[in-house]
C-alpha cells in the first residue's frame, strides 16, 4: 500500500488530503470519499485504506480546512434528540454548503490529473452522513469525471434546496447506491421510501436500500452504532457498484 498526506491548492487555501492506492499494477481507478460532519481520523483513513486495498486511488479531502481545523478528538454520542453536544467541529460545519464542497471537488480533479498512480478514466464518488449529498452533487456536477456514486446514511437527502441530491440525481449520468438505517433521526423512513420512488419516477439508476434493525453510522467501526453485519453488507454493495462501473 502506498499512502501519504498532500496539500491540494484551491480557491480557499491549502486542502490537506489523506491519498492512499495499491502499491502494484496502477494505474488505479480513483475513488472520492467525502468525509462525514465528525472530520478526518484514522477511522476514516482505514476506510479508505480499505477501499484501496481492492485496487483503488483514494482520496479523503479534510472539508474542514477552512476552518483550519483537522482532527475531531473523541466524538460524543447523539442520537439526533435534545441539545446537540459541544464539538470543536461545530463551527467548520457551519462554514460548508455543496457550493464550497464542488469548488473543492475540481481542485481535487486538478490535482489527480497531475498524480501518475490515478487513471485518467471516469472514477467514483462515496458520501458518508453529511456528505451523502456531496456525493450526488459530485456525480451530477461532473458527469464526465463520476460514473458511480454512493450515500450512506446520507442527510438532507430530500430538501426545498434547488441542490437537493433528490433533484441533482436526475441531472447526472451515473449509477447510485444510497444505504439508509432503518432508525435514522436525520433520514427518517418515511423520506427514505419518497426518495426512493423519486429517483424511480425521474428515471435515475439508483437502488435505495434500507438496512434493517440498525441506526444512524452504522458502518463506522468506533462508533456506539455500529454493527458489523450491516458494514460488511455495505463494503459488499460498494465494492459490487465499484466493479460494475470502473472496473
Amino acid at each position: 500500500m502506498r499512502e501519504r498526506q498532500v496539500d491540494i491548492s484551491t480557491d480557499d487555501g491549502l486542502m490537506t488530503t489523506f491519498v492512499c492506492h495499491p502499491e502494484r499494477d496502477g494505474p488505479h481507478p480513483a475513488l472520492l470519499f467525502f468525509m462525514d460532519a465528525w472530520g478526518i481520523r484514522e477511522e476514516l483513513r482505514d476506510m479508505a485504506r480499505r477501499y484501496a486495498t481492492v485496487g483503488y486511488y483514494v482520496l479523503l479531502p479534510n472539508l474542514y480546512y477552512r476552518a483550519g481545523f483537522l482532527e475531531p478528538g473523541p466524538i460524543p454520542h447523539w442520537d439526533g434528540s435534545g441539545t446537540p453536544p459541544q464539538s470543536p467541529v461545530s463551527d467548520a460545519h457551519a462554514q460548508l454548503n455543496v457550493a464550497r464542497v464542488m469548488a473543492d471537488t475540481r481542485s481535487i480533479f486538478a490535482y489527480m490529473d497531475t498524480d501518475p498512480a490515478a487513471c485518467r478514466t471516469p472514477g467514483a464518488c462515496v458520501g458518508y452522513c453529511m456528505s451523502g449529498r456531496f456525493s450526488v452533487n459530485a456525480a451530477a456536477r461532473y458527469p464526465d469525471r463520476i460514473v458511480a456514486a454512493a450515500s450512506h446514511y446520507g442527510t438532507q437527502l430530500m430538501t426545498s434546496a434547488p441542490d437537493s441530491p433528490h433533484l441533482m440525481a436526475r441531472q447526472a449520468r451515473a449509477e447510485f447506491y444510497f444505504s439508509c438505517a432503518e432508525m435514522d433521526h436525520w433520514a427518517p423512513l418515511e423520506m427514505v421510501h419518497r426518495l426512493r420512488a423519486d429517483l424511480a419516477a425521474g428515471g435515475v439508476k439508483a437502488e435505495v436500500e434500507v438496512y434493517p434493525g440498525v441506526e444512524h453510522a452504522f458502518a463506522f467501526p468506533q462508533r456506539q452504532t455500529y454493527n458489523r453485519a450491516a458494514a460488511e453488507r455495505h463494503w459488499e454493495r460498494m465494492f459490487s457498484l465499484l466493479r460494475r462501473c470502473l472496473g
